[in-house]
């Protein structure tokens, strides 16, 4: 069950973390303004924790550099404006704890609390996070590092709002700016099927998606594309076992690579069967995370443990290999093209549905905290853009403090779709 509070709500924190997504400016507007409506003052951090996390090291807080107060003024047309106006970084000040028994170390805690207490220097009596499942992490460890403090200690309720071109978010069926990310892929996708058309070539475009495959399959519906790949079809042929230390055994699943690259081929000879020569392909990023090992020896790790994906190029490795086996396999030559795209669609005009679902989620946060009362809960949409509030502890796994991603479900009806309108491939 979510925590209560029984604060009289008058100074606001809102903080933006992670990368952009279309309609962040809805979801931080609409929650700002909620509150200047009663009265209440409210403090836009900005560029995320990156200033929190140093707070008693760098002094204090300084308005107009580390935050803003948001005025009616301020929010003028801003809620279907591009952008993050408060910033954001990937700054994570919970990186360090990782277990319920770290909140009692004072090493392991020290940027939770000086995050801590940069906020109680503005005496803000709620806290609005906004962002990703990195983000949500984070959100929880500031919510039970209070939990460890004295009685008489400044308590603030902590509400937060999930964020992710990705979708991959557990607790919501969409999240805000995923369909307008969609639809700026998609266009791209469109035009190359028209470039590749002229030339009788290939595009492999590699979408943003970490984790899941939500971008990369809605791209590639909309925008028409000829396959798509993500990380939910590294399974059954797609995958083999690696074996990454010998003494004992341990292993990971990574893609069967030969096979990925042959599947490829086999729609591609599909195709020219049909007369088509050319098309597209999309597969998410995250696959890079299946690469057998020798494609990641010495690629970086960010604060999250997640590989450095960009320095992989994993559009223009995949690219190179498939041009090479279709040679191999027909003795012909078919250019292919390794594109990555996503960032192009992280401050898009947001759509109309963006902009309404970022706004009630905005809304949301308000109604959490002063109608509901509530603390520790992320706020959900569903239905007739129906709020409901989930308390963390169904989000984040008590022990190890992590998040749960919410994967394209295998033969679900909407993995289902992109196969049948893809070109079919006998598998």
């Amino acid at each position: 069950m979510p925590d209560h509070h029984e604060l009289d709500i008058k100074r606001v924190a809102i903080l933006f973390a992670g990368g952009p997504a279309p309609a962040a400016n809805a979801v931080i507007s609409t929650a700002a303004f909620s509150f200047l409506e009663e009265g209440a003052q409210v403090f836009g951090i900005k560029h995320g924790y990156s200033r929190l996390a140093e707070y008693t090291s760098a002094g204090p807080l300084v308005e107009g550099e580390d935050y803003i107060r948001f005025t009616h003024d301020s929010l003028v047309h801003a809620r279907s404006s591009r952008g993050i106006m408060i910033g954001t970084a990937r700054t994570n000040p919970g990186k360090h704890v990782s277990s319920p028994d770290h909140l009692n170390d004072a090493e392991l805690v020290a940027p939770l609390r000086r995050v801590y207490e940069g906020l109680c220097s503005l005496e803000v009596d709620a806290l609005i996070s906004i962002g990703g499942d990195d983000t949500l992490k984070t959100a929880n460890k500031i919510k039970l590092y209070q939990d460890t403090l004295p009685s008489d200690a400044r308590r603030f309720p902590v509400i937060h709002l999930p964020k992710t071109i990705d979708n991959d978010y557990s607790g919501i069926d969409f999240t805000f700016g995923f369909f307008t990310a969609v639809e700026t892929l998609a266009e791209e996708i469109r035009n190359l099927n028209y470039d590749a058309a002229a030339g009788r070539s290939y595009f492999l475009c590699e979408a943003m998606g970490r984790s899941a495959g939500w971008l990369s399959y809605g791209a590639a519906i909309a925008g028409e594309a000829s396959m798509v790949l993500s990380v939910e079809d590294v399974v059954g042929s797609l995958a083999e076992e690696e074996v990454v230390n010998q003494e004992t055994g341990e292993t990971r699943k990574v893609m069967a690579m030969d096979r990925v690259i042959d599947r490829m081929v086999d729609m591609m000879l599909a195709r020219e069967r049909e007369g088509r020569p050319s098309g597209t392909i999309v597969l998410a990023e995250g696959m890079a995370e299946y690469l057998p090992s020798k494609y990641l020896e010495g690629v970086s790790r960010d604060d999250h443990g997640h590989i450095n994906i960009s320095s992989i190029n994993l559009s223009a490795l995949i690219a190179k290999m498939l041009s090479e086996r279709y040679t191999d396999r027909t003795g012909r030559t078919r250019k292919v093209n390794g594109l990555q795209l996503g960032y192009e669609s992280r401050c898009a005009p947001p759509h109309a549905y963006d902009v309404m679902l970022g706004s009630q989620l905005g809304v949301g946060a308000y109604r959490a905290l002063v109608e509901e009362k509530l603390n520790g809960v992320m706020v959900s949409v569903s239905g007739q853009l129906d709020l409901h509030y989930v308390p963390f502890e169904e989000l984040v796994d008590p022990e190890t403090l992590v998040t749960k991603v919410r994967f394209i479900e295998p033969n679900s009806d909407f993995h289902r779709l992109a196969r049948f309108l893809e070109t079919c491939v006998d598998s």
